[in-house]
């Protein structure tokens, strides 16, 4: 057989042969069929929220040097392996945000908690759940909570039940610690699936009863108890959603755990370090790809050998001293666990080769600068999901909507929505 240029007839006669050999360039063969392309990862949001803020002297870079050729400053140095997969972004702030003791409540909702007349608090959707709306439908869970454990000290956050809040502007529970968070994403479920399906079917139930009570007493009401009992109306509608959501997803078993059960027993430092491992496991799995995870700081300063008091340590610049070391040991032990959480997410695989840093966008910070300052808002964001340019200091205009951070994020990702909360726009230094 000519090895130039083969005949029909000599490739009909060697075609056991044919079948066994890769296609050859140098025999003129063409594929009659390939495989199919890996699909293209999906895009993931993680956010995550610490109260009590940061030590202003050392975690901030200096606003005179924006651009790439920034200098780190002390409490970011773990960082200096990253440098050029992360940005700082300064001169953010929640400018209806009052509360020098809340680090989280209206962090990703830019929300003003007097807008209500009448009331003395209230909130709205935050970012994550404005991702979730859309990504969600694909994914067992529509977002992960992620929480501390110790939910006796709120470590600055203030109120919430997680950095997350629906779209009435009410808060949304998490999972408290990584024993809760590992059950969720990885433990079977031991009823018999007729059994669940029956379940659901009577919740179904008990919520129409209750829909057609509601309904009954709705006329005659005044404006003030039909606007409560309307918020009442959306309660339900969200526990029907999360029943078909159980609906949904009752015959399909939950991915193997990528690692043994955790102990109930990791708190501050080495929780910190396992809710990264999960959040990548969830992310891995596509479980979910929202993410919030609310940190704890109290016991994260008892895991490091700190025994300073967090809202004392929150108050360095009054006395300095052992509260303002304190504060340093804080910022860069968060740095360094936050670095290993990079390194993972890098060397992450996707299966079109690419990593998981790719395909997520990071933000990480507070509501709180420091102290009871909450003007410039801690702000780091990273991962290449949503096109932002990364390895700067980034400085925008003083007292920049924090929610045009969040826009930014949302629209990268693919999230369809043109405002977030008190946003005003994108923020085009942002963008790459």
């Amino acid at each position: 057989m000519s090895l130039m240029n083969p005949t029909r007839r000599e490739i009909l006669r060697s075609a056991t042969a044919v079948v066994a050999l890769p296609f050859l360039e140098s025999f003129g063969f063409r594929r009659f069929a390939t495989a199919a392309p890996p699909v293209a990862p999906p895009k993931r949001m993680v956010f995550l929220g610490f109260g009590w803020g940061v030590t202003e002297e050392s975690f901030f870079p200096d606003m005179k040097t924006p651009g790439p050729e920034y200098e780190l400053p002390a409490g970011l140095k773990p960082l200096d392996r990253h440098k050029a997969d992360f940005s700082i972004v300064q001169g953010l702030r929640n400018k209806f945000s009052v509360e020098g003791h809340a680090g989280s409540t209206w962090w990703l909702t830019g929300a003003n908690p007097y807008a209500q007349p009448g009331q003395s608090y209230c909130n709205t959707i935050s970012a994550d759940q404005v991702a979730a709306n859309e990504f969600g439908q694909h994914t067992r869970f529509s977002s992960l909570q992620l929480n501390h454990s110790e939910q006796g000290d709120r470590s600055g956050h203030g109120p919430g039940l997680s950095l997350a809040w629906d779209a009435s502007g009410k808060p949304i529970g998490g999972d408290n610690g990584p024993l809760q968070a590992y059950h969720r994403l990885f433990s079977k479920d031991s009823v018999p699936l007729e059994q669940r399906r029956l379940l659901i079917a009577q919740r179904r139930s008990v919520l129409d009863t209750v829909l057609e009570n509601a309904r009954s007493l709705q006329r005659g009401l005044g404006k003030d108890d039909n606007e409560k009992l309307s918020e009442y109306f959306d309660s339900i509608r969200n526990i029907e959603t999360r029943l078909s959501k159980d609906e949904k997803w009752m015959d399909r078993p939950r991915p193997e755990a990528p690692f043994a059960e955790p102990s109930s027993e990791l708190l501050g430092r080495d929780e910190i370090k396992l809710m990264y491992d999960l959040i990548v496991a969830g992310f891995q799995t596509d479980s979910t790809r929202v993410i919030t995870y609310r940190q704890p700081v109290a016991t994260l300063l008892t895991s490091i050998g700190n025994k300073v008091f967090p809202h004392d340590m929150s108050h360095y610049h009054s006395t300095r001293g052992e509260k303002l070391v304190c504060s340093q040991q804080r910022d860069q032990t968060q740095s360094q666990l936050l670095a290993g959480f990079i390194d993972k997410l890098k060397t992450t695989q996707e299966e079109d080769g690419s990593s998981l840093f790719d395909n997520v966008v990071l933000a990480y910070g507070s509501n709180i600068r420091t102290g009871h300052d909450l003007t410039n808002c801690p702000t780091l964001v990273a991962g290449r999901a949503a096109g932002l340019k990364l390895g700067e200091n980034i400085v925008v205009e003083n007292n920049t909507p924090l929610c045009n951070a969040w826009l930014t994020l949302l629209q990268g990702v693919g999230v369809t929505t043109d405002r977030h909360g008190d946003s005003t726009g994108v923020i085009n230094e942002m963008i790459a």
